[in-house]
């Protein structure tokens, strides 16, 4: 059941529930790759998502044939460093990877380059069975620019992320799931039903609680592990001064005391 739904010609955003939010890409045409205008409106999207004091959780998605191809080659063909530079895509990426929300990428068919990258950007990653990763830049003359030196040698590990990326070999989704860049693996048509059964569990557990993990999560990425332990013993002690710390918790020993 939709509540709501919102469409430009770039992005579909449709409201399965007031805690999840559905963000679809929308040029078919191209296999979803990103353009400026694209990459601008995700941007833009996923801020005023963030804002929202009731959402829970970010789904992001293409079509059946494609979640994302990668980026659009017509309008990096011609552009020079001063261009690319000019367009500030650290900061286009950022709203993305800076989203305090949990966010599911579910992915159909390609996630090359760029569309790889924008699945890496996500929390947990749902794939279908014809679903194929890959960042091929080095095969047109560039390297990965959207994060994946950095975000694929994290997810598989060096000797991967290496072949992936020097080769720019495409593998399937088994083999994505085998070395840990996708979360689960499902048939194709159970990839959004799984995407949003997992959207429901996260936006019925305690708000403060979930933002906080994944700010840990990504904290232990970046500091050495004392240092993130620490965040993370703070952000336990945090939690107790939540009421939802207070009525879970008293709600599950109420529970485990009632008569079978």
């Amino acid at each position: 059941m939709t509540t709501g739904s919102e469409t430009s010609p770039l992005l579909l955003v449709d409201r399965p529930s007031e805690a999840i939010a559905v963000v679809r890409i929308n040029r078919p045409e191209v296999r979803n790759a990103l353009n400026l205008d694209l990459r601008r409106a995700l941007a833009a999207t996923f801020r005023d998502l963030a804002a929202e004091p009731s959402l829970r959780c970010i789904v992001i998605t293409g079509d059946d044939k494609a979640f994302c191809a990668g980026a659009d080659l017509s309008e990096y063909v011609d552009a020079d460093p001063v261009e690319i530079i000019g367009r500030d895509m650290g900061r286009l990426w950022g709203a993305i990877a800076d989203c305090p929300l949990p966010v599911i990428a579910a992915v159909n068919g390609f996630a090359l380059g760029g569309g790889c990258e924008l699945a890496m950007h996500a929390d947990i990653i749902v794939a279908g069975r014809s679903a194929k990763f890959g960042q091929p830049e080095v095969m047109i003359g560039i390297t990965p620019g959207g994060g994946a030196t950095q975000r694929l040698t994290r997810a598989v590990g060096k000797f991967n992320a290496m072949r992936l990326m020097l080769t720019g070999e495409i593998i399937d989704a088994e083999e994505a799931r085998a070395i840990g860049l996708v979360s689960r693996l499902v048939d194709d048509a159970a990839v959004m039903p799984e995407a949003l059964r997992l959207a429901g569990l996260i936006a019925a557990a305690a708000p403060i609680a979930v933002r906080k993990t994944k700010e840990l999560v990504l904290e232990s990425q970046n500091v050495p592990l004392e240092a993130g332990l620490r965040s993370e013993r703070a952000g336990f002690q945090l939690t107790f001064a939540t009421k939802d710390k207070h009525d879970r918790m008293r709600a599950f020993l109420d529970r485990r005391k009632s008569p079978k």
